[in-house]
């Protein structure tokens, strides 16, 4: 019984690390795994490329979904295990939410394994996956608010708090991604340092429940490139051009948003730094079985 998904990335429109309210949008780089099931107990994972990896998340994922489902698919879970594969374009520690495109692409691949994947609600299925990515110690605030963009597709508003969706939206903007070459876990954030700019956050909050995403994220972006002590300078090269920019989840990568031409015009500016960019569309598709 074998399964296959694929979830897509996100950007950052609020980062939730201030008050537990976050929100973000799909973006068109993919995370695809393929999930074998097994009947030894056992969970194994393997990351395409690269043999070193850490593959506990996506094995918790497997596992939880195995757990939770089983049953319901007439399989004993105390004898199913699960074979993992994942390949990503989705670069690592990037702020782009390579984790919870895994966790997505993991979870909803098990349960088409499990050949009820139709039958799970999308929004359990990244609660699943949330849990999952808590156990394996990949994130601070659970990252409800990337993982219910990448698996529902456009923009959500979440508090992370208690994994609740407050609001989804369809957008159609392109989306331009500078990436530079260092890389910054989500795991050694300074959370104090955010916390201290929760009313800054607290705008942000509002003005992405009015719909205004590209406001609230210039806004998000120049609040925690000064918590996190990134440079502004990647934003200021897109302003005021883009309909928003921001420094994505705890960075190092910075997002803008906008029309394809401006934003090739920004890529133009951007393509001095060190690093790479991507130009690519918002999606609204979210995590989809193969």
């Amino acid at each position: 019984m074998d399964g296959r998904a694929v979830a897509p990335a996100a950007g950052t429109v609020l980062n939730a690390l201030a008050t537990g309210v976050g929100s973000a949008f799909a973006i068109d780089l993919e995370t695809t795994a393929s999930v074998e099931l097994t009947d030894d107990g056992e969970y194994v994972g393997e990351v395409d490329g690269q043999p070193d990896a850490d593959t506990t998340l996506v094995e918790r994922c497997a596992e939880f979904a195995i757990d939770e489902y089983a049953e319901r698919a007439g399989l004993d879970p105390d004898k199913v295990g699960a074979r993992v594969r994942t390949e990503s374009e989705v670069p690592m520690a990037s702020g782009l939410k390579s984790s919870s495109a895994a966790a997505n692409a993991t979870v909803l691949a098990t349960l088409d394994a499990l050949e009820i994947a139709e039958s799970v609600e999308r929004v359990e299925a990244c609660r699943l996956g949330v849990r999952a990515a808590r156990d394996a110690g990949v994130t601070v605030t659970g990252a409800f608010d990337d993982a219910s963009a990448s698996m529902l597709g456009g923009v959500t508003v979440t508090d992370n708090r208690g994994d609740e969706l407050l609001a989804r939206g369809e957008i159609e903007w392109s989306a331009l991604v500078y990436t530079p070459p260092e890389r910054a876990y989500s795991a050694d954030t300074d959370v104090s340092a955010c916390e201290r700019v929760a009313p800054m956050a607290k705008l942000v909050e509002e003005l992405a429940l009015e719909g205004r995403y590209g406001e609230a994220m210039t806004v998000n972006g120049f609040a925690f490139c000064g918590a996190l002590e990134f440079s502004t300078g990647p934003m200021i090269d897109a302003l005021p051009d883009v309909a928003g920019v921001s420094l994505s989840g705890t960075g190092p990568s910075y997002v803008a948003v906008g029309d394809e031409d401006t934003l090739e015009t920004v890529q133009e500016r951007w393509a001095d730094r060190d690093g790479t960019t991507r130009l690519l569309e918002t999606r609204t598709d979210g995590t989809q079985v193969q």
